[in-house]
């Protein structure tokens, strides 16, 4: 099976919400740039799954995880992982992120092409 390729790169927890007043409380709303990224990577997954014939998983998946950064800049990749796995419940990988493992591979450079590589794996 083809690994989800996402472009780009995911926003982290701290870029992903702002503070701000809804009726009167104070609440986090997500940015226009995380809420962009958000509905593109849930376009993205969609398409992988359909494209694979992916059904939703209703217990454990395992999620391997590459990214590929545009810059040598510090990134913590552990602080995209909650946008992340929320999306691809969005998308319908899985039922419940709860069930989600997402599992680190490794990182890199890549000026030209940034991007999340992705493989999922069900356990039975």
């Amino acid at each position: 099976m083809e690994r989800l390729i996402l472009p780009g790169k995911a926003p982290s927890v701290n870029h992903m919400y702002k503070n701000a007043m809804v009726r009167g409380r104070r609440m986090k709303v997500k940015t226009p740039i995380a809420e962009a990224w958000f509905e593109e990577t849930i376009l993205h997954a969609t398409v992988w799954r359909n494209k694979n014939r992916w059904s939703t998983a209703t217990g454990k998946v395992i999620v391997r995880l590459w990214y590929f950064f545009p810059d040598k800049r510090r990134r913590d990749t552990h602080n995209t992982l909650k946008p992340l796995m929320d999306a691809l419940e969005d998308a319908g990988i899985y039922e419940d992120d709860q069930t989600a493992l997402p599992q680190i591979m490794d990182y890199e450079v890549d000026r030209k092409n940034p991007r999340i590589e992705i493989e999922f794996e069900k356990i039975v």
